[in-house]
């Protein structure tokens, strides 16, 4: 009876393994054909803006012929920053608004911003948050939005031609869902199941990762998933339970811009982050110390990289969180620590001081392109 169970376990095991990787070249078939029909760019200048909207993301990309594309809209009351900034670019409709998950930091000004102004489509992840934002967000979609195509829900390889050569293209969140007990100590839903997506126009790629967390990353990479990018949008505000050391070797990536507030209780982004991105020789951009990051591409070689201010405080220098989780193996949650803490005076006064600057750096060479993207 004991060989009997122990052959039994050994046919289960080859046929979760033979699932596996079919899986695994499914979804490489899928992916990796998008990167074979992409046209050539139009050469015109795509514009990407990666807002300064405190402890949260909110990213705005600009396509040569002025369609919108708003990867999450921050923390609730964000919206009025958010419309200013749509208004100050000469937008005036949003073709496509990705909410990357149903947390308050992303999807918390969503409502106010499809009230104030025309949104095509929703692309979101499918997992839904018991929470009053999640639930405005949902209510603002079936009050304001008409088209049958409002709402959709990501899936690996939807593709999303906006014109000109520029495409987004979905990596994740993939099937099976990561659900509550396959996640490691302190993990959630929502970030696992972030959705991911890169940007491709011409020679220039940036990967946006929402708050997917290390086990997201292990996924993909184990799937054949195209990482390689120009541009990382670091996962989770720079947290050290992602962007792992694998992750960032099979990207190659050759910037990194981290969003998160200055005066964040969650040790974003930590010092073990900025580390690995760092023994990458992954250059970093923080919206805390340097305001809206902007980048900017006409699909060739070189890119162009420009925050709104010069750093007011070490770049390569992390933050500590309010509560020590170093007993922990998962994240420290959204909603921990409650709200951020008011900006001091003195921090107030180094912006002020420093908004009447700018850094510009390009950082693509001839020799970058050669990474084979």
């Amino acid at each position: 009876m004991a060989q009997k169970r122990t052959g039994c376990g050994c046919l289960i095991a080859v046929l979760i393994a033979i699932a596996i990787i079919i899986f695994g070249v499914l979804y490489y078939l899928r992916t990796r054909r998008t990167e074979e029909q992409l046209p050539p760019p139009s050469g015109g200048q795509l514009n990407v803006h990666v807002l300064d909207i405190g402890q949260g993301d909110s990213i705005l990309i600009r396509t040569p012929s002025n369609k919108a594309v708003l990867i999450d809209a921050g923390n609730p009351g964000n919206g009025k920053k958010i419309l200013a900034a749509l208004n100050g670019y000469g937008v005036n409709q949003i073709d496509l608004l990705v909410a990357t998950h149903a947390h308050a930091d992303h999807i918390g000004a969503a409502d106010e911003v499809i009230k104030g102004i025309p949104v095509r489509q929703v692309l979101d992840s499918g997992v839904e948050n018991d929470t009053k934002n999640y639930a405005d967000f949902l209510a603002a979609i079936d009050e304001r939005m008409d088209a049958p195509d409002k709402y959709l829900t990501a899936t690996p390889g939807q593709r999303f031609d906006l014109g000109d050569g520029v495409f987004l293209t979905v990596l994740a969140p993939t099937q099976p869902l990561f659900k509550k007990e396959d996640l490691r100590g302190g993990g959630n839903e929502p970030n696992a199941n972030s959705i991911i997506m890169r940007l491709d126009y011409g020679e220039f790629s940036m990967l946006l990762t929402g708050d997917a967390e290390a086990q997201t990353e292990d996924r993909l990479i184990q799937a054949g998933a195209r990482l390689e990018a120009d541009v990382l949008k670091v996962g989770h505000h720079g947290s050290r339970y992602a962007t792992s050391e694998d992750f960032i070797e099979r990207g190659r990536f050759t910037d990194a811009i981290i969003s998160n507030g200055e005066d964040n209780r969650y040790g974003h982004p930590s010092q073990d982050v900025l580390d690995r991105l760092r023994a990458g020789k992954v250059n970093i951009y923080r919206t805390d110390l340097q305001g809206e990051i902007t980048i900017t591409s006409n699909g060739s070689e070189r890119y162009e990289i420009k925050p709104a201010r010069e750093a007011t405080g070490d770049i390569a220098t992390g933050r500590k969180p309010d509560r020590d989780d170093s007993s922990r193996t998962g994240f420290i949650q959204y909603g921990d620590f409650g709200p951020a803490r008011r900006p001091t005076q003195a921090n107030a006064n180094n912006r002020n001081a420093n908004n009447r600057n700018a850094n510009t750096s390009s950082r693509r060479t001839a020799n970058n392109n050669n990474r084979g993207r």
